[in-house]
């Protein structure tokens, strides 16, 4: 059923898994799709991320490496999956109560961190805000 789009995605990145497939590989695809971040766990346990892709994409494919099969599976659901309620998209620690994250903005969670530098002044309320995207928090 999904054998010709796999085969497709393979060939355009590169990627040959006639010999299994590694970190190596990981790579190849991950740079072929710089639109997404690739996360792998190794097995159901979230604090156990094995591989992490450089892309700062908010969009992700999440991966669950399976030892014993040496297989990949991909995760449709990723806090279901790890018996989660919530995950942090900056550093992807899942958690069920609280996280504080340092590659996080603590006000807004933006990722990358909003910068004093960014901030933007508002002449109609002649206040400063930390940036466009939250002019609801001020400095």
């Amino acid at each position: 059923m999904y054998k010709k789009p796999v085969e497709d995605l393979l060939k355009a990145s590169g990627v040959d898994l006639s010999n299994g497939g590694g970190f190596e590989e990981l790579e190849q695809l991950q740079e072929y799709l710089s639109e997404y971040k690739i996360v792998v766990f190794d097995g159901l346990n979230p604090d156990r991320v094995m591989f992490s892709g450089n892309s700062l994409s908010c969009k992700k494919l999440y991966l669950l490496y399976n030892a014993d099969t040496r297989h990949y599976n991909v995760i449709t659901n990723i806090k279901a999956a790890m018996a989660k309620k919530y995950m942090c998209n900056a550093c992807d620690i899942l958690y069920d109560f609280t996280h504080k994250c340092d590659k996080a903005f603590s006000l807004c969670t933006a990722t990358p961190p909003c910068t004093k530098y960014q901030s933007k002044y508002c002449g109609t309320c002649n206040r400063w805000f930390l940036s466009e995207r939250i002019p609801f928090r001020t400095i």
